[in-house]
């Protein structure tokens, strides 16, 4: 059972600004200001140890607010606290599963999640980007796919071409093949009777304990305001696959991101690569900070009692 109280990796401050969360529940909030504008988008593996020798500080470690899913990499030092095996579920609008470098970064890190040897497997939800798509695909984790160690299931996305690479073969996914290259039918979640959909997927996990990562940008804007694109989960979609995990696995740890705030980096080449990444245009760009702060707390709290 996870604990009443939350840890805040405080990055960008946006969790902070929620009031109701903090009288709700105790909290113990890190300062990681300082090494914000090094760690958003990726770090180097100084900035990754720093971050790591104040993790190691902490008391608090159930459940873990992130801020903004540009620090979504944050989430592989956060399973370095587990000893024990655990089935990884992830839900986000984005694979992250580049193989590309940088290796410590928020496009990158279920590939670097998955070469923990505790990690028995990693299930990821609702993704609806394009980074399932070609040319993106080309530098996806394939590999990851062998023997179901990873799943995905997007909320909807057409077939995927995929070109000079082999396919290993998967349950999530239905593969044709052809001269130099493949494509890809994932096994989507929309159309489908959510709950029995998801208690088949997760009814065949080996590990019955389960880490909990939720990226908000998963969800539709009128649930979530976020530093990137429109996802297309309905917040009672989501609140549904959490009941039924909880129902239905014992859950190690949580962490949540998907909180928006301002964006600052360090470095010419990331501010170039920052402007390049992220959308020009968000659902975010409509609203005061008040009201994204507002929104993106109500949804944090039903999160929180849906699991706690």
């Amino acid at each position: 059972m996870l604990s009443q109280s939350i840890r805040i990796l405080d990055f960008d401050a946006s969790v902070n600004k929620q009031k109701n969360l903090l009288r709700k529940y105790p909290h113990q909030i890190v300062n990681l200001q300082d090494l914000a504008p090094s760690a958003r988008l990726w770090m180097n593996g100084r900035v990754k140890n720093a971050v790591a020798w104040r993790l190691r500080a902490t008391s608090v470690r159930d459940v873990t607010f992130i801020g903004s899913g540009d620090f979504h990499h944050i989430t592989p030092l956060l399973l370095d606290e587990l000893q024990e095996p655990v089935t990884l579920i992830v839900f986000d609008l984005h694979p992250d599963w580049d193989i590309l470098p940088p290796r410590f970064g928020c496009g990158s890190w279920v590939s670097e999640a998955l070469r923990k040897k505790n990690i028995a497997q990693c299930l990821l939800f609702g993704v609806a980007s394009e980074d399932i798509t070609f040319p993106w695909i080309q530098s996806a984790n394939l590999n990851a796919l062998s023997n179901d160690r990873l799943r995905i299931y997007p909320y909807c996305h057409s077939p995927s071409l995929v070109f000079l690479r082999k396919i290993p073969q998967n349950s999530s996914l239905r593969v044709e093949k052809s001269f130099l290259r493949s494509r890809i039918y994932w096994d989507e979640l929309k159309g489908k009777n959510l709950t029995d959909f998801f208690l088949k997927a997760i009814g065949r996990l080996a590990v019955k304990k389960a880490y909990v990562s939720i990226d908000k940008d998963c969800l539709k804007n009128e649930y979530a305001l976020t530093n990137w694109e429109e996802g297309k989960l309905t917040l009672d979609e989501l609140i549904l696959m959490l009941k039924l995990i909880k129902e239905n696995l014992d859950i190690a740890g949580l962490d949540i991101t998907g909180d928006h705030s301002k964006i600052s980096v360090s470095g010419s080449l990331k501010g170039f690569l920052s402007r390049l990444d992220h959308p020009q245009e968000t659902g975010a760009d409509k609203f005061s900070a008040e009201e994204i702060t507002g929104i993106n707390e109500s949804t944090n709290l039903k999160i929180l009692e849906a699991l706690i």
